[in-house]
């Protein structure tokens, strides 16, 4: 039976990647064109969100981590009782795996965007001042891959305990002999 203290640890730590995610997409980093005389530059405000979308990060991999160590990454220790729970285990790895790598991905690089000012300033009034910030959304989509991780991830857990705990169906040797012949 799966693990109520690693479902538990698992769920915590997947919400506040999940809080912290949202609330950088909240905070994301906006500019305004400030000008002094005739030239003009970009003005930021404050960079949390960098910091947010760091911290939810750092804790969907912890997250992720954590449940790989206790599952022993599915490949290593004994081998999981042939079912229906060791097909759903197999197929849950897999999926949650993707659906982190693309929610690191959204974190990942929406941090990186977010921290990117540029120090771009015009001295005549003809250029046009281009003060670029993150699009709104990337953040989003990675709170939306976090929970998709989460959910995956739980249920890949216990198919894994379910096909780990399973009792064998088949006799002590199954093997096929072939001396007799």
């Amino acid at each position: 039976m799966a693990s109520r203290l690693v479902l538990a640890v698992v769920f915590v730590l997947d919400l506040i990647a999940f809080a912290l995610a949202v609330a950088a997409e909240q905070r994301r980093s906006t500019a305004k064109i400030q000008k002094d005389g005739n030239s003009s530059y970009c003005v930021y405000d404050t960079d949390i969100a960098t910091g947010l979308g760091v911290g939810s990060f750092l804790c969907l991999l912890a997250s992720q981590a954590f449940l790989m160590v206790v599952s022993r990454c599915l490949c290593c220790g004994k081998a999981l009782r042939p079912s229906g729970s060791r097909s759903w285990a197999i197929t849950l790895f897999i999926t949650s795996w993707v659906f982190f790598f693309i929610a690191e991905a959204c974190l990942l690089a929406g941090s990186v965007r977010n921290a990117y000012h540029t120090k771009y300033r015009t001295l005549l009034a003809t250029e046009k001042l281009s003060c670029e910030t993150l699009r709104k959304g990337i953040f989003g989509a990675g709170a939306a891959f976090v929970v998709f991780t989460g959910i995956v991830s739980e249920f890949y857990y216990a198919s894994y305990s379910k096909a780990n705990d399973a009792e064998a169906h088949y006799a002590k040797d199954s093997g096929v002999r072939m001396q007799n012949f």
